[in-house]
């Protein structure tokens, strides 16, 4: 079996930025992605030739086009493990295969935090990234009246997306207000252009943009018919409430860091400044375990430039990396690349501070308000659990049972973590993606030796 100098899983703008920095230094490297080709989240591709391409894409276009004459570029393989051994780590994929190498870059990326609300169940109830993802991957428009609501600025593309294709959007619901980044002007200076021209399109097509606001209820028998949308104060508290008629719902309350690997191979997480756990770095991206860097979203959501820019200092440190060098030094980058990363942080935690999840978003659920969708618990089964004993997601789900499901509590951790009170706290699951057991029974086991 081939052994690669690294194995690079993920192939968003994270990912390829580490794998083709690293591969221009003369390392041998592999790019794992579970994608048809790479992209990741922001830059996926269209099977629409005509949909007009996500900015920036022609440049990334251009990166993978340089690394695929310099690495192997593997598609289409969902890794669902990496183990460690003597001189370096395997990657696992569906289907039996697998990949060597002598060092790891995770860049896994992130999915949509959604929040638990009365009828988010239904039929027409999505994530704010389902939605986009359908629109730019397939040029399919979700619905033909579609509300789109939560926080953070991520929903004013996906608002502007559906509305330039065609569909009716009612309104666009944040939570928070919508000057969280006015103690920062500087660092909102970059983007305030490209917020300011998705505003200037939805103003186009009238579609209304309401701060303060959230959907706390959805209704419908069998499918989406129309939204309860909340006026809010500071808190998430509701103040007043008004039907709005619809047949779709995207929803989104920022991200979750896709951290399975790490956590798999023992690498430390500390906070972010929201308290999402995400996997600790040093000044070069390497993790706590030797041998295994990080980028992107999982060190903390950030957006694409900054996973671009992360991916390109791990791919440097790593073509730089020796035994001897110390721990905490960035060798090989550049000094005005950790300035730039230095600002770019900044501007990411001054976001996570301007479009925080607020408690009260709890009041708005009920006893019957369905918490665990893959398990069917509502909030009297995790409001049991808690007066059972539980005290954070894991005991929850052992006496609940939220979280034991089909997405392994990729959905529910975050609100179940909340509701009992526990704090969010990093995933543990000996598998990171869903596998069936016909994947496992393919893999080929090595006899043990004596």
């Amino acid at each position: 079996m081939t052994v690669y100098d690294l194995a690079v899983v993920g192939g968003g703008p994270a990912g390829v930025a580490g794998a083709l920095t690293a591969a221009l230094r003369g390392l041998r490297v592999a790019l794992v992605d579970s994608g048809v080709r790479p992209g990741g989240q922001y830059f996926r591709h269209r099977d629409v030739p005509d949909e007009p391409a996500t900015k920036g894409f022609e440049r990334f276009a251009r990166q993978v086009r340089a690394l695929e004459d310099r690495a192997d570029v593997m598609t289409r393989r969902q890794v669902w493990a990496v183990t460690r051994e003597d001189d370096g780590f395997t990657v696992h994929c569906l289907g039996g295969a697998a990949v060597r190498s002598r060092r790891l870059l995770i860049a896994t990326g992130a999915h949509d935090r959604p929040l638990p609300f009365p009828g988010w169940d239904l039929p027409g109830v999505l994530t704010a990234g389902g939605a986009q993802a359908l629109l730019k991957g397939h040029g399919v428009v979700a619905g033909r009246r579609v509300v789109v609501a939560g926080t953070g600025p991520f929903l004013l593309p996906v608002a502007a997306g559906l509305a330039a294709a065609g569909a009716e959007v009612p309104g666009v619901y944040e939570a928070n207000g919508g000057l969280g980044l006015a103690r920062h002007p500087l660092l909102a200076l970059d983007k305030a252009g490209e917020a300011a021209g998705y505003l200037a399109a939805l103003a186009r097509r009238r579609v209304p943009y309401r701060t303060r606001h959230a959907v706390v209820a959805a209704h419908g028998d069998r499918e989406l018919e129309a939204v309860t949308v909340a006026r809010l104060d500071r808190d998430w508290n509701v103040l007043s409430a008004r039907r709005v008629p619809c047949d779709t719902l995207a929803t989104g309350y920022g991200f979750v860091p896709q951290l399975d690997l790490g956590i798999q191979l023992g690498c430390a997480t500390r906070p972010d400044a929201d308290g999402t756990p995400v996997l600790s770095v040093d000044a070069a991206q390497r993790t706590t375990v030797p041998g295994v860097w990080a980028a992107g979203e999982p060190t903390g959501v950030g957006g694409r430039h900054l996973a671009e820019l992360e991916g390109r200092v791990a791919g440097l440190s790593i073509a730089a990396a020796r035994e001897t060098a110390p721990a905490t030094r960035a060798a090989g980058v550049p000094d005005v690349l950790l300035r730039r990363r230095t600002r770019m942080r900044a501007f990411a935690a001054a976001l996570l501070a301007a479009y925080p999840v607020k408690d009260g978003w709890r009041g708005w659920l009920r006893d019957d308000t369905i918490v665990c969708r893959c398990e069917e618990v509502p909030l009297a089964g995790i409001r049991e659990a808690r007066e059972l004993g539980a005290t954070d997601a894991r005991s929850a789900k052992l006496l609940s049972r939220a979280g034991m499901g089909w997405c392994q509590g990729r959905v529910c951790a975050y609100p179940v973590a909340c509701l009992v009170g526990g704090g969010q706290a990093a995933p543990r699951r000996p598998i990171a993606q869903p596998v069936t057991l016909a994947a496992l029974a393919e893999l080929t086991l090595e006899e043990p030796h004596d």
